[in-house]
């Protein structure tokens, strides 16, 4: 006897652990836009067919939810990588601006290219020379005034530089000296510019 095609048919879909079997009961499946179909299949054919139909969803659910978790994997890794990208593009950037900078210095190029750090101030002062007995070393006698902390009165101090000398200054000549690096072991000063010459 012909089997009717009913409106609603329930089978449900349980995976065995061990055998991987699959037990078709229950999903409910309607059919499209009222469209009753006329085939006729033996009930052996159709538990078969509902059962790949029911393991399809389950299917697809196990292989959305393992893309998800590699989408999520995928997203991370890539903005890790894109970050670590980045910082070794900069890094890569700074060192060859370094070399191109040492190359410059060391083979004599311009270095106009070169950063322009902080450039410190060295401390100038200006004096009378009061010795020029040795060679290419002067004396320099600097005065200033300083308010006397008690008595609010201004006070002359003086004090003596050694500084080194290539301009030639004679006792008497005003001077400029700069601060500059140890040249012996009390000359850390140079003269720059003789200001005026000592009247003879």
């Amino acid at each position: 006897m012909p089997r009717k095609k009913k409106d609603e048919v329930e089978e449900t879909v349980v995976e065995a652990a061990d055998a991987g079997a699959v037990d078709a009961t229950a999903v409910e499946a309607t059919p499209a836009d009222g469209d009753a179909s006329t085939s006729e299949a033996s009930p052996a054919e159709a538990g078969a067919a509902s059962a790949d139909e029911a393991d399809a969803p389950a299917k697809k659910t196990r292989k959305s939810n393992s893309e998800a978790e590699t989408a999520g994997t995928t997203g991370i890794l890539d903005s890790v990588l894109g970050t670590a990208a980045g910082a070794l593009e900069t890094v890569a950037v700074a060192v060859g601006k370094g070399a191109a900078n040492i190359a410059a210095v060391v083979g004599g190029g311009s270095t106009e290219d070169l950063p322009t750090g902080k450039v410190h101030k060295r401390a100038e002062k200006v004096g009378i020379v009061a010795s020029d007995k040795m060679t290419k070393t002067v004396t320099v006698r600097v005065d200033r005034l300083v308010k006397h902390p008690v008595y609010r009165k201004y006070v002359r101090k003086r004090k003596k530089f050694m500084a080194h000398d290539d301009l030639g200054a004679k006792i008497g000549d005003k001077v400029k000296i700069v601060e500059t690096r140890p040249l012996s072991a009390r000359k850390r000063w140079r003269v720059v510019e003789i200001l005026q010459k000592a009247e003879l």
